[in-house]
């Protein structure tokens, strides 16, 4: 018999079942973190197209991801997807470094409306110097189109 002074020893049992809850808080940290960093990503230079009207590109042009080289606004040159100012003699590095490594020949020129015409026909230039034999300058079509057309 036992002693009244002696501890009660009880047999625990293994517990079978798991605690979700600090897996949903977590989840739910991470969402937050992800929707309030996801439109930081998709930040890139504003270009404000001219509008002309013009035949789209080849389905077969568009399959593959061109070179794309952007004249902003304050006359500053970028290339697409890389949000990073480049001067004159960089662009044209740039530009031939990712020409050969890609194998591309075409490289498509993205002007602001209200750049001088001469930052374009400079971005042309380089790129002339750089070795790139076709480029091509990229318009938005306009909303309506002029009559007869």
């Amino acid at each position: 018999m036992r002693s009244l002074d002696a501890p009660i020893r009880r047999r625990r049992r293994a517990m079978s079942e798991i605690n979700v809850v600090p897996y949903i808080d977590v989840m739910l940290v991470l969402l937050v973190i992800f929707m309030v960093t996801a439109p930081m990503l998709q930040e890139g230079v504003e270009i404000d197209l001219p509008q002309a009207p013009s035949r789209p590109l080849p389905e077969e042009t568009r399959a593959s991801e061109p070179i794309v080289v952007q004249v902003a606004g304050d006359g500053r040159f970028y290339v697409k997807p890389e949000r990073i100012p480049l001067s004159d003699t960089e662009l044209g590095e740039v530009v031939a470094k990712k020409v050969e490594e890609g194998g591309k020949d075409k490289v498509y020129v993205e002007g602001h409306r209200t750049v001088p015409y001469e930052r374009v026909v400079s971005a042309l230039v380089l790129l002339k110097e750089a070795g790139v034999e076709g480029v091509g300058l990229v318009t938005e079509m306009p909303d309506e189109l002029p009559d007869g057309e």
